[in-house]
């Protein structure tokens, strides 16, 4: 559907800087209110022609005798600080898909089914241009982006309410949302912070991007994390690979398994008595056990040992790091044997 009008080229054109939001909109009204406004039997039969034929003059007639409408629209959003000739064009775009799906078969008028359109494109542009943060994804959080404001002002009576915890409540009640909702939502509405801004607007403070704080663990301790984590699944494999197949299965549905199974089942399936299972569970733990702890009992020793040969090399008088090393591996194994306690 064209959507360009040769009436409104001298609008498009004009430099922005030049020209305030007021002079922008009067001269806009003054081109558009050359369009004469239509009847409903004119309304319906510009839309018959254009669903039947695809009559492009019929969609211009249309769409430029409601440019008025989509103006008005346009001019109740003002208070949200975008650009007025955006809302405009946003309007205009709205006006447009309504032209396009209007059906003059349901008896009414195409100004009340415009409205929507006009209002919706409208409001898509504001949540999209409001923060860099994507918000209002559902259908409630969009109406509380847009009636919020409006319902502070109700409760504190004419003025703009403080949102305390109670009138969070009473809000969240009324347009049935969570008090935490009404919250967030508050804080969107003030919009983006930029992390470079200085606390206080003093030029010689500190930027708020210094004073987060990340609460997640540093490379090292995740580098030394995921090591620890090889180690534990290497002993367990090697603990596993030690057992005969029926200990196995015994070991892994009764200790690995999400969901383990009984004696008596266990007992059903491999056609012994519960008692056997039960002891071939306990032998077969104690053996990975004993396996697990020795596999990770060398490594730690070797770091140990490699800890006992580089102050000897370096500095013969350093008995503190040789006494300490001494004692490191004792706690390696330690460490070890309850990581591994913990494991399996």
């Amino acid at each position: 559907m064209p959507t360009r009008h040769a009436g409104l080229n001298r609008i498009d054109t004009a430099e922005p800087g030049r020209r305030t939001a007021a002079a922008v909109f009067n001269a806009y009204s003054s081109v558009i209110g050359r369009y004469d406004l239509l009847e409903r039997e004119q309304e319906q039969q510009l839309a018959r022609r254009w669903q039947e034929t695809r009559d492009g003059d019929a969609a211009n007639a249309l769409i430029t005798s409601h440019l008025r409408l989509a103006a008005k629209v346009a001019r109740t959003y003002k208070g949200y600080g975008l650009p007025f000739a955006d809302l405009m064009a946003e309007a205009n775009l709205g006006l447009v898909i309504a032209a396009s799906r209007f059906e003059p078969d349901r008896n009414s008028r195409f100004s009340t089914y415009a409205t929507w359109w006009i209002k919706a494109a409208i409001h898509e542009y504001i949540l999209r241009s409001w923060s860099l943060v994507k918000i209002g994804t559902t259908a409630a959080q969009k109406k509380l982006f847009f009636r919020l404001r409006g319902e502070m002002r109700r409760v504190g009576q004419g003025g703009m309410a403080r949102l305390t915890p109670d009138v969070a409540e009473a809000i969240a009640t009324k347009l049935e949302v969570s008090a935490r909702e009404v919250m967030e939502m508050d804080c969107r509405l003030h919009g983006d912070l930029s992390l470079n801004a200085r606390v206080g607007g003093d030029e010689q403070g500190t930027e708020w991007e210094a004073l987060l704080v990340d609460e997640a663990s540093d490379a090292e301790t995740i580098l030394a994390d995921q090591d620890q984590m090889e180690h534990r699944t290497d002993a367990l494999r090697i603990a596993l690979n030690g057992l005969t197949a029926r200990e196995r299965r015994v070991l892994e549905a009764r200790r690995l398994a999400e969901h383990p199974p009984t004696l008596d089942q266990l007992a059903r399936e491999l056609s012994i008595s519960s008692e056997r299972v039960r002891q071939i569970e306990i032998r077969a733990f104690a053996k990975v056990r004993r396996a697990a702890i020795r596999a990770t009992e060398e490594p730690a020793a070797a770091r140990g040992q490699e800890r006992r040969v580089a102050p000897s090399q370096s500095s013969p008088n350093c008995s503190g790091s040789v006494s300490s090393a001494r004692r490191s591996p004792r706690r390696e194994r330690s460490r070890g044997r309850d990581a591994e306690l913990v494991f399996i």
